[in-house]
């Protein structure tokens, strides 16, 4: 029931930023998600007993996140400095798990919403559609999965997720993209929607795993305890942040211009 009553307050809430919120309230938003899930992410890092120098990881992810100059660049820079920073260790080994570390956090959590926030400039439809895309199928994987789960798809790193679920996920997201894409995106065709919905649904099935991965390994369950029925944000963003980069991709193949 608190997982219900989580997605209904926060999902309409969200649409709603992302529809009609002004750049002066929408990009608040998205910088508070951000750095929201780079402090859970650092809770993950600590707990494999890496320390990293916290304040550089939200600047430079700030400054990925929202300086205009290709970001590109300054993920160079930033990979540049951690290693710079490396050199200060006072175990020289643990200079490359930290300048690793920190510079995944960067990528994985800046990185992406660079990419939401190229959605949104795009398209605010681009953008609720990448979103609704990871709620839907996570949502039909969840429910089916319980009443109906009974071959294991990753017993290793998730136990309680099955293969009826995952096609269940996928299934949810084709009917979504058909109908979301059909009536608010008309533009674009058939062909395009089975494959945005399809490889969007799968990278977000993916980044559930890999975050699902990186608990398992540091020894602990939710990255967070904010949001009640789902953990923390990391755990509820987890397939969005494999989504959006993809779906931005494959909107920027030069096919499509």
């Amino acid at each position: 029931m608190k997982r219900v009553l989580t997605a209904l307050t926060l999902g309409p809430l969200i649409a709603a930023i992302v529809l009609w919120g002004p750049p002066y309230v929408f990009l608040p938003v998205l910088v508070i998600v951000a750095l929201l899930c780079f402090h859970e992410y650092l809770g993950i890092v600590a707990a494999y007993g890496i320390r990293l120098p916290a304040p550089l990881g939200y600047v430079a992810g700030l400054l990925v996140l929202l300086v205009p100059p290709d970001p590109f660049l300054l993920v160079t820079l930033a990979t540049l400095l951690a290693l710079s920073l490396a050199l200060s260790a006072r175990n020289l080994a643990d200079g490359l798990p930290q300048a690793a570390a920190l510079l995944l956090g960067v990528v994985y959590i800046f990185g992406t919403w660079r990419c939401g926030l190229g959605l949104w400039g795009r398209d605010h439809y681009w953008l609720l559609f990448a979103l609704l895309l990871n709620w839907v199928s996570d949502s039909a994987a969840y429910y089916i999965g319980c009443a109906l789960g009974r071959h294991k798809l990753a017993p290793r790193i998730s136990p309680a997720k099955s293969w009826e679920g995952s096609i269940a996920s996928l299934i949810a997201s084709l009917l979504l993209g058909f109908f979301y894409l059909r009536g608010l995106l008309p533009a674009v065709s058939l062909p395009e929607i089975l494959a945005l919905s399809a490889v969007g649904n799968v990278a977000g099935q993916i980044g559930d795993l890999a975050e699902s991965a990186l608990k398992r390994g540091a020894g602990i369950k939710d990255s967070g305890n904010s949001l009640p029925g789902h953990g923390g944000w990391l755990d509820r963003v987890d397939s969005t942040l494999f989504t959006l980069p993809v779906i931005y991709g494959l909107l920027s193949l030069p096919w499509r211009s």
